[in-house]
C-alpha cells in the first residue's frame, strides 16, 4: 500500500529503530483485545508487546493538509493532560527520538468512509492512517483510550506508559452520531456546552444539536430582531438565571466544535414551541390569545401565524443570520407538538420554511411530524414518536434520524429514585438505553434510509452541568457505541464490563455520572 508522506515516515522509523537497538527494552506481554474501548472497533488484532510512551516520544503528521497537524497538536495536548508528557509535534528529527507516533493522510482503498482509520502499534512506532482529518481525529480518541492511567517506571529510570501493540481497523456504522442539548428550557453557558462537547468527542460523536428556542426562552442573538433576546431570553423553566448566546458566543461554540470534528446543528423550533418569540414580537402569535412570558413545562399551546407574510419575512432574517454563522449543512426547523396549529396551516408552514432553509444553503431537519407535509427529499426526518411518519418520509427519499423517546431521551429518569428527569416516555435504565439497535428498531425502515442516531437531552429538570451530566452519562456512552460499532459488537454483557472501566476517565473529567447498580464500576 502506498501512503502519502512516507519518505518522512521511513526516515523517522529508521532513526527510531537505530535508537531502540542501542537500548532495547523488554516489555511485559500485553493484549490489545482486552483494552475496554468504547465504541468497540470493527477489528482488533493483538501482537502481545507494547509501545512505550515517554518523554522521548515525538508526534509527526502529514503536512499536506494542515488539519492533520491540528489533530497531532490536539493529541499532544491530551497526552500532556493525562500523563504530564509534553510531546513535540512535527519537530525536526534528531537522535533524541526513540519512539514516534505518525498521523498519516492515507489514500488506502481500505478506508472506505471519511471517518475510517487504521491504527498500527509496534514497539517503536504508532502509525495512524486516515483519509481525512476527521478520521484521524476519531483514531486518536482510540489511542487516548489505550494509554493507561498509571506509568510503569519499573522498566526504565523514568515514567513510561505501555500501550499494547497490534492493529485496529475501524469505521463508523452511521454517518450521523449526535446528541441534542436543550438550552431553551434552561440555559447552559458556553463553558458548560464546551465540556459536554469534550466528552462527546472522546466517544466519537460527530454532531451536537442545540435546541435554541422554545416557549420558555430564546437563546440566540438575532441582530435584526433584538427583542428576541432582550425580552425572550429573560425567562426559563421555574425562573432562574436564564441567558442567551451572542453571535460571538455561538461562533466560539462552532469553532470549538470544529476542532473536535463536531458539526453544530442549530434548531429554531416552530411553528409550535414559540411563545418566547411571540412575547418578543406579538405579531408572530397565531393562537388568538394574549401572550405573556412563560416559565412552566406544558407544551402545545403556542403557534406562529402560518398565514402572515410578515412571519416568513421574520423567519427569513432569523434563518439567514444563523445559517451565515453555521458552517454545517443542517438547520433544524423543529415542527413537533404544534397542537393548536390547524393541520393545513401546519403543512403550509413547513413547506414555506423548508424553502427558506434551502434558500440559505442548508438542509432542513425536523421532528417526525413534518413528514405530513410535502417535504423535499433532502430534508431529514427525526423520528421521536410516530414510526409511520419515518417510513413515509423514507419512501419519498428522506433520510431518517433515530431518536425514539422510549430509547434515546436522556431526560427520562433511570429508575424511580433518579434525582433528575421525567417519566412520560418511561424509565430508561442503562441497559434499556443500550439493548436495542437503530437499524432494526422500526419495522419496514430500510437501513440505507437511516442517517444515524441522536440522543436528545431536554432540560426541564436540570439547570447546570451536574444535572446535565447525571442524565447524559453513562447513557450517552452507550449511544455512541450503537451509532458507531458493528451490530455484532453491540452486546450488553460485554459492553457493561467495558463501561465499568471508564471510571478513570469519568473521574478525570469530573463528570457527575449516574453510578447505576447494573454496572460493577471499577475502583480507582
Amino acid at each position: 500500500m502506498i501512503y502519502r508522506s512516507l519518505v518522512l515516515f521511513a526516515a523517522i522509523v529508521c532513526l527510531a529503530a537505530c535508537q531502540t537497538e542501542k537500548k532495547e527494552i523488554v516489555f511485559p506481554k500485553t493484549d490489545l483485545t482486552t483494552v475496554p474501548l468504547i465504541p468497540k472497533p470493527v477489528k482488533t488484532i493483538a501482537t502481545h508487546s507494547a509501545f512505550g510512551l515517554d518523554s522521548s516520544t515525538t508526534i509527526y503528521t502529514s503536512t499536506v493538509d494542515p488539519k492533520f497537524e491540528e489533530v497531532g497538536k490536539y493529541l499532544s495536548e491530551k497526552i500532556k493532560g493525562k500523563t504530564g508528557l509534553d510531546l513535540a509535534v512535527n519537530a525536526t528529527p534528531d537522535n533524541k527520538v526513540e519512539r514516534m507516533i505518525y498521523i498519516n493522510q492515507s489514500d488506502s482503498l481500505e478506508l472506505e468512509s471519511a471517518e475510517a482509520y487504521q491504527l498500527y502499534i509496534k514497539k517503536d512506532s504508532i502509525l495512524l492512517n486516515a483519509k481525512t482529518a476527521a478520521g484521524a481525529f476519531r483514531g486518536i480518541q482510540t489511542l487516548r483510550q489505550l494509554i493507561p492511567q498509571q506509568s510503569n517506571d519499573t522498566l526504565t529510570d523514568h515514567p513510561l506508559w505501555l500501550i499494547p501493540t497490534g492493529k485496529i481497523v475501524d469505521a463508523p456504522k452511521f454517518a450521523y452520531r449526535g446528541a441534542m442539548l436543550d438550552v431553551a428550557r434552561h440555559f447552559f453557558t458556553v463553558d458548560e456546552v464546551k465540556k459536554f462537547m469534550d466528552i462527546l468527542a472522546y466517544y466519537k460523536y460527530n454532531t451536537l444539536h442545540l435546541h435554541l428556542t422554545d416557549d420558555q426562552g430564546w437563546r440566540i442573538e438575532i441582530k435584526s430582531w433584538p427583542k428576541l433576546t432582550e425580552i425572550g431570553a429573560a425567562t426559563e423553566v421555574g425562573g432562574g438565571k436564564s441567558g442567551f448566546f451572542t453571535q460571538e458566543d455561538y461562533k466560539e461554540l462552532v469553532r470549538y466544535a470544529a476542532e473536535r470534528h463536531i458539526t453544530i446543528v442549530p434548531e429554531v423550533d416552530m411553528p409550535g414551541h414559540t411563545n418566547a418569540a411571540s412575547v418578543s414580537y406579538p405579531f408572530l402569535n397565531g393562537n388568538g390569545k394574549p401572550v405573556k412570558p412563560y416559565s412552566g413545562t406544558k407544551v402545545g399551546f403556542s403557534t406562529f401565524d402560518a398565514q402572515k407574510d410578515t412571519v416568513y419575512s421574520f423567519l427569513d432574517d432569523v434563518i439567514g443570520e444563523i445559517a451565515a454563522i453555521t458552517p454545517g449543512p443542517y438547520f433544524h426547523i423543529g415542527g413537533d407538538e404544534s397542537h393548536v396549529t390547524k393541520k393545513k396551516d401546519y403543512i403550509h408552514f413547513v413547506e414555506k420554511v423548508e424553502k427558506i432553509v434551502l434558500k440559505h444553503g442548508k438542509r432542513s431537519i425536523g421532528w417526525n411530524e413534518i413528514a405530513q407535509a410535502d417535504i423535499d427529499a433532502s430534508t431529514v426526518v427525526q423520528l421521536w414518536n410516530e414510526p409511520e411518519h419515518a417510513t413515509k418520509a423514507a419512501k419519498n427519499g428522506s433520510k431518517i434520524l433515530i431518536s425514539m423517546a422510549g430509547k434515546t431521551y436522556m431526560d427520562m429518569k433511570y429508575d424511580s429514585i433518579s434525582e433528575y428527569g421525567l417519566t412520560w416516555a418511561g424509565l430508561i435504565p442503562v441497559d434499556v438505553a443500550y439493548n436495542w439497535l437503530p437499524e432494526t428498531l422500526v419495522e419496514g425502515l430500510p437501513v440505507e434510509s437511516i442517517l444515524g442516531i441522536e440522543a436528545p437531552l431536554w432540560s426541564e429538570t436540570i439547570d447546570d452541568s451536574a444535572g446535565m451530566e447525571y442524565l447524559a452519562f453513562p447513557r450517552a456512552i452507550g449511544y455512541a457505541e450503537l451509532g458507531w460499532s458493528p451490530t455484532e459488537h453491540c452486546d450488553w454483557e460485554n459492553y457493561r464490563k467495558r463501561l465499568a472501566q471508564q471510571v478513570p476517565y469519568l473521574n478525570e473529567m469530573k463528570i457527575n455520572y449516574y453510578p447505576t447498580k447494573l454496572v460493577d464500576w471499577a475502583k480507582e
